[in-house]
């Protein structure tokens, strides 16, 4: 992990194309603006976390319904043969 130090109005700039600039402190909170391209997604990482697990729970939901749709279509298949 790289680690900087930066105050306020300075940034930092990643990849030529992302800047990241301290904003404003305020006691331990700091505030950051980022400006990045359009196709560069940016989450806090609590955000983050949050839709990852959202996604796995609905990963794991179409796969029931698969399995449901499949059962029904073998039986289905079953009483036509």
């Amino acid at each position: 992990m790289l680690i900087l130090t930066r105050k306020k109005d300075e940034a930092i700039i990643i990849d030529d194309k992302i800047k990241v600039k301290v904003v404003e402190i305020d006691g331990n909170k700091i505030k950051l603006g980022i400006e990045a391209p359009d196709d560069v997604t940016i989450h806090r990482e609590e955000v983050l976390k949050e839709i990852l697990k959202e996604n796995k729970q609905a990963l794991k939901q179409k796969r029931v319904l698969n399995r449901d749709y499949t059962s029904r279509i073998k039986e289905f298949i079953a009483k036509k043969g």
